[in-house]
């Protein structure tokens, strides 16, 4: 009876075997591969308009903002681990929140795919091979864009034997190893540099990258690295192409009314890619039952303005005395969208790059190169596009400057995904005062580990390759 049995099963697993082959034979009439899928110029177009769409800033914006002093707790408190620098590998708020492994490496798989696939397609007419071009550039760039983001949320170093991440520059299921900070800049500078002589220089469409956008990226990797020169030259060029908004434009910036000083955004609507406003307000039943305000701005940033002379404050922020005396009324008015209560509050476009960076990367650059007329000429040029009857300041030492550099972009810069990445970089605190602190998180000293996200749990164990950051285990 043994024996029958065995040989009834072997009878049956080679049957399934066989019905399994039957099946794996048949070709699937619902599935387009990447080798069908992208063989003309205008597939290749639409599986870059995928990437793009895949684009998100969102979570460096929360994560700068929340990890940093540009918020305090207000109504709802649901980041304590995160907020208070109590994050470890298994930590859900980094896992649920702050984990830019599978965001990003699935932009860079699709714009490595589109590379792979266009040296095999052929270019029918003139404006193809224009738009091939364009499109090599555009995966290029989006390919280095997201590296970037993976490098400040996971090393952020300027030191070349430091670790930074993995490159990818095919699509690749394969395990990988991390690599460090000189190799890694040098794909990502190439990638950078091929992408512009690709790229549009016109601004036709604000929401795909062009060559200023290239220029921009250059200078943050360059100011990241510490590359003076390099910095001066691409912020220059992106400052020579896009003018600093005037006082009367700059709020429509954030309204979404004009497109002054950005040369790349992600769009956003009230169905496609969420409400940047709810990072930190609910949307709002009505005009009159507004939204739980999840996070209010610190009260250092709302200190920090001349609330009458500066058109950054009624930009960024609404005090909504409505909601007193029960309720917080010190609202972040940055991403509002419309009016209380409407089908586009909260929604705004993200922007990615603004001019108003570029001067501040400029005149760093300039200071680090202890030219402190050019450093302070550039600062200067700043504060008057945007504080009324403004005094041009001077400085007598490079210290004195980097002070006054950081506190402008403190202020120029908030809710735009910079601040805990900038101290950082700079080898600074973070440093809350007042109301501002929670639970005793007041100061994260320079130089802690936690300036740096784990590598999540999930990716040790799925990459044997991988290597965690300093501070944390498994």
């Amino acid at each position: 009876m043994k024996n029958n049995k065995l040989i009834i099963g072997s009878f049956i697993v080679l049957s399934l075997f066989a019905s399994c082959q039957k099946v794996i034979e048949v070709k699937e009439t619902d599935f387009i591969g990447g080798d069908v899928a992208l063989k003309s110029v205008a597939n290749a177009e639409q599986a870059v308009i995928g990437a793009y769409s895949a684009m998100n800033v969102e979570m460096g914006i929360l994560l700068n903002s929340v990890l940093a002093d540009e918020v305090r707790t207000a109504e709802f408190y649901n980041s304590n681990t995160t907020h208070e620098w109590k994050y470890g590998t298994t930590d859900i708020g980094i896992r649920d929140n702050f984990t830019a492994f599978n965001l990003y490496y699935r932009v860079i798989d699709r714009a490595n795919r589109v590379l792979v696939a266009l040296p095999n397609i052929t270019a029918t007419t003139s404006a193809e091979t224009t738009l091939k071009n364009r499109l090599k550039g555009e995966a290029l760039f989006l390919r280095a864009f997201c590296h970037f983001e993976l490098y400040r949320y996971y090393s952020n170093s300027a030191v070349s034997t430091d670790l930074a991440m993995a490159y990818m520059e095919v699509p690749s299921l394969d395990p990988q190893a991390r690599i460090t900070v000189g190799p890694y800049f040098v794909k990502l500078k190439a990638d950078l540099a091929d992408a512009k002589t690709l790229l549009p220089t016109a601004l036709t469409d604000i929401y795909r990258a062009t060559a200023p956008s290239a220029s921009a990226l250059q200078a943050r990797v360059a100011i990241y690295l510490k590359e003076y020169a390099d910095a001066i030259k691409y912020s220059s060029e992106y400052i020579t192409a896009i003018p600093l908004a005037t006082a009367a434009n700059f709020p429509g910036i954030w309204k979404d009314a004009n497109n002054s000083e950005v040369s790349f955004k992600l769009s956003r609507t009230s169905s496609v890619g969420g409400r940047i406003g709810s990072l930190y307000r609910g949307t709002s039943a009505s005009a009159s039952n507004i939204g739980t305000v999840t996070w209010a701005p610190s009260g250092k940033l709302w200190d920090a303005y001349d609330k009458v002379k500066d058109v950054r404050f009624g930009a960024y922020f609404k005090d909504e005395t409505t909601l007193a005396p029960t309720r917080q009324t010190r609202l972040i008015a940055k991403y509002a969208g419309t009016a209380y209560g409407t089908a586009a509050e909260n929604v705004a476009d993200a922007k990615v790059f603004r001019t108003g960076e570029m001067y501040l990367i400029r005149a760093e650059a300039y200071a680090e190169g202890n030219d402190l007329v050019n450093a302070a000429k550039d600062l200067n040029a700043l504060r008057a596009a945007r504080i009324t009857g403004y005094t041009n300041a001077t400085f007598a030492t490079k210290d004195d400057f980097i002070t006054a550099l950081m506190d402008e972009r403190f202020k120029e810069l908030p809710f735009e995904g910079h601040r805990f990445w900038d101290l950082k970089r700079r080898n600074l605190p973070v440093v809350r005062i007042g109301d501002d602190i929670y639970n005793g998180a007041e100061t994260l000293p320079a130089g802690n580990f936690r300036f740096l996200l784990p590598i999540p749990n999930t990716e040790i164990q799925a990459n044997a390759l991988i290597q965690q950051n300093p501070g944390y285990s498994n």
